[in-house]
Formats: C-alpha cells, sequence, structure tokens
C-alpha cells in the first residue's frame, strides 16, 4: 500500500488545476487576505473551502455553524452550499475583518443568508444555543483559537443534528503535533485535543492529511 503523497508546491498546482472551481469572487477574497499579515497561514486553502461546500452539500444544510469568520472565505463556500431558506451563523472574536468579508459576501449574492456574530466564542455559541436549541444544525466547522477546542467541540456536539457533522481545522497544526519538541500552547492544545477525540468513543472520527489537517466527526449511531 502506498503511502500518504507529500504535497509540494508543484503537485498542489496540479491538484488547483485539476479540480478546484474557485470563482473571481473567491480568488478575489483569497488574494486580499493574502496580503494582510499571516493572511495566508490563517485563510483557509481553496481546496479546503471547496470541500466545506461539498459535504455541507451532502447534509440538509439547512443550518450551518462556522467558530471562526476571519475574512470570511470559509463562510462564503459554506453560504453558497445551503439548501432555499438555509442559513450560516458564523462567530468571530472580533469584526476587525467584516470590511473585507461583507463586500464578498454581496457580490456573490449570499449575504442575506449570513448571520455573524462577534465577541468571545463561549458566549456566542451559549447565545446560538438559547436562540436556535440544541441539535439544529446540520455542520458546523471549528476553525478559530486552538486552546478553545474542546469547548468549542462539546457545544458543537450540543448543536449538530444527529445526522450532522463537525469538521475541526489545523488538527496536524503544522506538521508540529508530533514532535515533543514543539510546546508551544498551540500545539500542545491541538496534540491534546486529538488524544481526546480518539479516546471519545461518543463519535466517529477520520483525520484527514490534507491542507493543515482536518478532522471530520459525526456521532455514532
Amino acid at each position: 500500500m502506498a503511502e500518504q503523497l507529500a504535497t509540494g508546491a508543484e503537485l498542489t498546482g496540479y491538484l488547483r488545476a485539476v479540480s478546484l472551481r474557485e470563482d473571481e469572487v473567491l480568488r478575489d477574497l483569497r488574494q486580499t487576505t493574502a496580503e494582510l499579515p499571516w493572511g495566508e497561514a490563517m485563510q483557509v486553502p481553496p481546496e479546503e473551502g471547496q470541500l466545506l461546500g461539498l459535504l455541507a452539500g451532502l447534509t440538509p444544510a439547512r443550518m450551518l455553524l462556522e467558530i471562526g469568520t476571519f475574512t470570511g472565505y470559509s463562510t462564503l463556500c459554506l453560504a453558497r452550499a445551503l439548501s432555499p431558506g438555509g442559513r450560516v451563523v458564523t462567530c468571530d472574536i472580533t469584526d476587525r475583518w467584516a470590511p473585507i468579508a461583507r463586500p464578498a459576501w454581496q457580490r456573490a449574492g449570499v449575504a442575506d443568508r449570513i448571520e455573524e456574530r462577534f465577541g468571545d466564542a463561549a458566549v456566542s455559541l451559549q447565545e446560538v444555543e438559547n436562540d436556535y436549541g440544541r441539535g439544529g444544525f446540520d455542520l458546523i466547522f471549528i476553525d478559530a483559537d486552538k486552546s478553545g477546542y474542546p469547548a468549542y467541540y462539546e457545544a458543537a456536539l450540543r448543536l449538530v443534528s444527529k445526522a450532522g457533522l463537525i469538521v475541526v481545522d489545523n488538527t496536524l497544526f503544522f506538521g508540529r503535533v508530533f514532535d515533543p519538541g514543539h510546546d508551544d500552547p498551540d500545539t500542545v492544545a491541538v496534540r491534546g485535543f486529538n488524544q481526546a477525540l480518539l479516546d471519545d468513543e461518543r463519535v466517529d472520527i477520520s483525520l484527514l492529511p490534507m491542507a493543515d489537517g482536518i478532522t471530520l466527526i459525526r456521532r455514532r449511531r
């Protein structure tokens, strides 16, 4: 059995050439974000955004939740996958990046499908639960501060529907997670989250070696 391919720049270029369907709105948003400090590192790669849209489309896609908006690339991908009348609720610690996100959402014609919430995510998620109840979201995407992942995951388990999907980003964290020599707080947090998830018998999981690591989670049936 072949081992996982190392994805260098040339192979990534080929992958995008034969599979990526990124239109002008998404491309412009990605390029604008890449010009920001740490913008390219913080933004999901375009192929991950496309995967999110595909995964959302495999669900009823009536209600989607995102924890970590940034400049709204993944939000846009999710909003385009919504069923008629559906909604994306997206949470971020700050509205600093909203002036970049909102024009792109407007250009794409999905701004009216997106509900923004700002502030501490733990507070926002409790408000979301109060407003929408438990079990109402078809897909939940977690891509925020790494130390908060355990709390966001537990909230997601309450909010996701029985047949829904939780998607967690950055679970390989620049390839640092396997190396005990990396003991910075973010790496330690992701490493601990991954181990706790492996031991969590409430769910089925799959960690995809794509982008910076994407973990798919579903409640056991």
